[in-house]
């Protein structure tokens, strides 16, 4: 037997060993429930995660509630886009720009407090199957919002329906009652070496 032989029957073997594994545990999954998902870390991609499932969402023929919660100084490439698809997204820009643009705690509590109230209204309909809250994360770590109020209003809703949270700084609270929970970590950023955020990639 060459060595090319060997090397590829010892991959068949662990490859067989692999599938057997990840059938049982894919067999033992067999509850259907709406899930909460939180991404956050400081890496890239919190967002453009939570919109490429906005995205897989409407391939399978679902009605989406968007709401972000921070961003809205500037249109974005995934508002513009989604806003093709009136009759299947509901697209709510309640932020106005980041909270270091804006300095004012007043008004940014009361813009987060009118995009949770959107928030509500989605979560009471269980027509839309998915919902993203972009930028929640950050309304909770400023308190603009209660956590214990949003984790009441996200524990009463549709049970079929998925909700995507965004933002750094999750809090603990919220990762307690999460299914999923995702941190992105920063390997590398462009920004650092003073590459300008750029249409198509940051926004």
């Amino acid at each position: 037997m060459d060595h090319s032989t060997d090397i590829n029957q010892r991959h068949q073997a662990r490859m067989e060993r692999k599938k057997a594994f990840i059938d049982k545990k894919i067999a033992a999954a067999d509850k259907e429930i709406g899930i909460i998902i939180v991404n956050t870390g400081n890496g890239k991609g919190k967002s453009s995660s939570g919109f490429g499932m906005v995205i897989r969402a409407l391939g399978h023929g679902m009605k989406v509630g968007v709401v972000q919660f921070i961003k809205g100084a500037m249109s974005t490439g995934e508002e513009t886009f989604l806003r093709r698809f009136p009759d299947e997204v509901s697209f709510h820009v309640m932020g106005e720009g980041y909270t270091w643009d804006t300095q004012d705690r007043e008004r940014d509590t009361e813009k987060a407090q009118l995009a949770w109230q959107q928030a509500q209204e989605f979560m009471r309909d269980p027509a839309i199957g998915l919902i993203l809250l972009d930028e929640l994360n950050i309304a909770l770590k400023y308190r603009y919002l209660d956590v214990h109020s949003v984790i009441a209003d996200l524990l009463e809703r549709p049970p079929m329906q998925h909700v995507v949270i965004t933002g750094r700084g999750a809090p603990a609270e919220l990762i307690a009652i999460a299914d999923t929970v995702t941190e992105m970590a920063v390997v590398k950023h462009a920004f650092a070496a003073g590459i300008t955020a750029q249409a198509g990639t940051e926004w």
